[in-house]
C-alpha cells in the first residue's frame, strides 16, 4: 500500500482502501480502479489522498486513458456545505444583455503552457474544411431560400402548406448527425449575414432539439420546428432598416420592433395556421415571471412551443456576434442562462437545455479566460457552466469554486 496525493493519481491505478468524504460518504471501495472521471470526484469532495494498492500500481499505471462519458456531478453528501455560489441570481437576462467581466489574473505558475498552434486554430474553419460541413452548407442555403418562399406565400396567398414532401427543413439538415454535430454546423454559418431568415432556420434546429430532448411526439417536433421557422415572420413587417440598425435603437423604434409578434400572429391567423404554431410567434418573447412582451404573460399563460422557442431564440441570438461584443460560446451563454433563466423560462425546459446543452462539451477541449487550454472531464449537475476542467499541466480545476475563471471558448 502507497500514500498517494490527488495531484499524483493517474488512470489504472487500484484503490487499497475505500475512499470516504469528510462526512463519511464512500465515494470508492476498495479495488477500485481509477480513471479520469473518478479522480475528478475525489477533487470534488477535497480529498487530500488516497491508498493505492503498490503491485497492482506497478501493473496498471501505464494503461491508456478510458474514454470519459458524460456524468452529472455527484450528489453532495448529506448535511454538506454546497460549493460556492451554487444557487441562481435574479439577474435580468435578454438577447440583448451583455455581461462584463473583470479582467483575470494572470496565473503565477511556471508551469503554465500556452495554447498550443492547433488549438489557436478555429474549430469552426477546420469544420469548414470537412465533405459533411460543406453538406450541410449547401442544404442550409437551399433551406434558407425555401424559407423565404414559405414566408411570401403566407404574406401574400394567406396559405400555409406543411406537408413534409413540400417543406422538410429538418430532414436533410439533421438527419444522419448527433447533437453537437448540429450545434457546431449551427455555430459554422454565421457567415450568412440574414437578420431574419437564418436566425429562423437556426431556431427552428435549435428547438427540434430540444423538443428531442424532452421526448416530443413525431408530430409534435414537426410542428415545433415549422413554429420555429416562422416564429419571427412578423419581422417581415417592419422597415429593413430598424432589422439592420447596427447603432443602439431608439425608444421609438424598440416599440416598433415589439410590434413583430403581433404582426406575426396577425399573418399565421390569416393563413389559418395551427393555434400552436400562431402562440409561437405572439408568445416567444413572453417570460414566466411577467417580464416579456407583448403581453406580459406569466407561466403556464404562455404556450409549450413558445416557451421552447424562447429558449431557443435568446441561445442562437447571444452566439451570433453584435456590433457591440463578439459572439458568446455555448458555456458563456448557459452561464447568463443560469444567472436569470430559473425565473423567466419554463423551469423543465430550461433545467433540461442547460444539462443537455453542458453535455454536449463532456470531454471536450475548452479555452479559459486566461488563456490556458483545458479539457472538460467532469459536468457539474447543479452549475453547468462550471465543469471541473483539467489543464495541459494535469492540475484539476473545479470552475464551481475558481470563480475568477470561466470557459471562453469551445475548441
Amino acid at each position: 500500500m502507497k500514500t498517494l496525493r490527488i495531484d499524483q493519481l493517474k488512470s489504472g491505478m487500484v484503490l487499497s482502501e475505500p475512499v470516504r468524504t469528510k462526512h463519511g460518504q464512500t465515494i470508492a471501495k476498495a479495488g477500485t480502479v481509477l480513471n479520469h472521471k473518478l479522480i475528478a470526484r475525489f477533487a470534488f469532495y477535497h480529498i487530500d489522498s488516497v491508498d493505492i494498492e503498490v503491485q497492482k500500481y506497478g501493473e496498471l499505471s501505464d494503461q491508456p486513458e478510458p474514454v470519459l462519458e458524460a456524468e452529472p456531478a455527484p450528489e453532495p453528501a448529506p448535511n454538506a456545505p454546497a460549493p460556492a455560489d451554487q444557487s441562481p441570481t435574479t439577474v435580468a437576462f435578454d438577447a440583448n444583455h451583455h455581461s462584463s467581466q473583470s479582467k483575470p489574473k494572470a496565473p503565477k505558475s511556471e508551469k503554465h503552457v500556452h495554447t498550443n498552434i492547433e488549438d489557436m486554430v478555429s474549430f469552426q474553419q477546420k469544420l469548414s474544411r470537412t465533405t459533411e460541413f460543406q453538406d450541410f452548407q449547401v442544404s442550409y442555403t437551399k433551406s434558407l431560400e425555401s424559407l423565404k418562399v414559405f414566408f411570401q406565400e403566407i404574406k401574400e396567398k394567406q396559405v400555409i402548406d406543411l406537408s413534409p414532401a413540400r417543406f422538410d427543413v429538418a430532414h436533410a439538415l439533421l438527419k444522419n448527425r448527433t447533437s453537437l454535430e448540429q450545434i457546431d454546423m449551427i455555430h459554422s454559418m454565421r457567415s450568412i449575414d440574414d437578420s431574419v431568415y437564418a436566425h429562423s432556420l437556426n431556431v427552428a434546429l435549435i428547438s427540434r432539439l430540444i423538443g428531442k430532448w424532452l421526448k416530443l411526439s413525431k408530430e409534435d417536433l414537426r410542428l415545433l420546428t415549422v413554429a420555429g421557422l416562422l416564429h419571427d415572420i412578423g419581422k417581415t413587417e417592419l422597415p429593413e432598416e430598424f432589422l439592420t440598425k447596427s447603432g443602439k435603437l431608439t425608444d421609438e423604434e424598440f416599440a416598433m420592433i415589439q410590434k413583430h409578434p403581433l404582426y406575426g400572429a396577425r399573418l399565421l391567423k390569416a393563413a389559418n395556421a395551427d393555434l400552436r404554431i400562431r402562440n409561437a410567434a405572439l408568445q416567444h418573447h413572453e417570460r414566466f415571471d411577467g417580464s416579456g412582451y407583448p403581453r406580459g404573460l406569466e407561466a403556464e399563460e404562455i404556450d409549450d412551443f413558445a416557451a421552447i422557442i424562447a429558449i431557443a431564440d435568446v441561445y442562437d441570438a447571444m452566439t451570433a456576434a453584435r456590433p457591440y461584443r463578439a459572439p458568446l460560446c455555448t458555456f458563456q451563454v448557459i452561464e447568463e442562462f443560469e444567472k436569470a433563466g430559473f425565473q423567466k423560462y419554463n423551469t423543465r425546459f430550461i433545467l433540461t437545455f442547460l444539462s443537455r446543452m453542458a453535455s454536449l462539451y463532456s470531454n471536450s477541449k475548452v479555452t479559459l479566460s486566461d488563456g490556458r487550454t483545458a479539457r472538460i472531464i467532469y459536468l457539474n449537475r447543479q452549475k453547468p457552466s462550471r465543469p471541473i476542467v483539467e489543464d495541459n499541466n494535469g492540475n484539476l480545476i473545479d470552475l464551481s469554486l475558481q470563480l475568477d475563471l470561466h470557459i471562453t471558448n469551445t475548441l
